[in-house]
């Protein structure tokens, strides 16, 4: 009877992890659920790192490595903002439309972009610390023909195109960005 009780106050998953926890069993949380769970959490509170995101789920019973975490972070798009005193939180991309993206391209380009150069058929932007991942996510979405794929890392982005060609014709375009 407690049980009954106890279960009908809380909504429907927590009343399986609160079953689940009676037995101590962790809850397994599939891909799709999990990263509906991310989007929430990040839309609702300031998570600055990917071990913030991993602790925030597991005090919803949710086991997860850093490594699924950042693969999530990547497929769901979610982009780090600046909060002040040199502080990032991550946050879902209002990104949605060309224009939208043309114009956050710009945006980023001025506010975080130190410089563009090529080399072959690979471009190198240099980017602010801790903005590489912001600006390459904004290239991976023009979903260009000329553009294979790019790899950011702290604070540059390598972007690999199909030819030299390319690679110089976007140095440009993008340089432009930076006036």
């Amino acid at each position: 009877m407690r049980l009954r009780r106890a279960a009908a106050s809380v909504d429907r998953l927590s009343c399986c992890n609160f079953i689940l926890a009676l037995y101590n069993v962790v809850p397994v949380m599939n891909k799709q659920l999990r990263q509906r769970r991310i989007r929430e959490i990040v839309s609702s509170e300031p998570i600055s790192t990917q071990l913030e995101l991993v602790e925030r789920l597991g005090t919803e019973g949710v086991r997860v490595t850093q490594a699924t975490i950042s693969r999530d972070i990547n497929e769901l798009r979610l982009v780090r903002i600046p909060t002040g005193n040199g502080r990032h939180r991550y946050a879902v991309s209002p990104v949605e439309l060309e224009e939208d993206l043309e114009q956050e391209l710009a945006k980023i380009f001025k506010n975080f972009v130190k410089g563009v150069d090529n080399g072959g058929n690979v471009v190198v932007i240099k980017t602010a610390p801790g903005h590489a991942g912001g600006v390459g996510s904004v290239i991976d979405r023009l979903e260009r023909e000329d553009i294979v794929g790019c790899v950011a890392g702290d604070d540059a982005v390598l972007v690999v195109t199909r030819s030299t060609s390319a690679a110089q014709a976007l140095v440009e375009e993008l340089s432009q960005q930076l006036t």
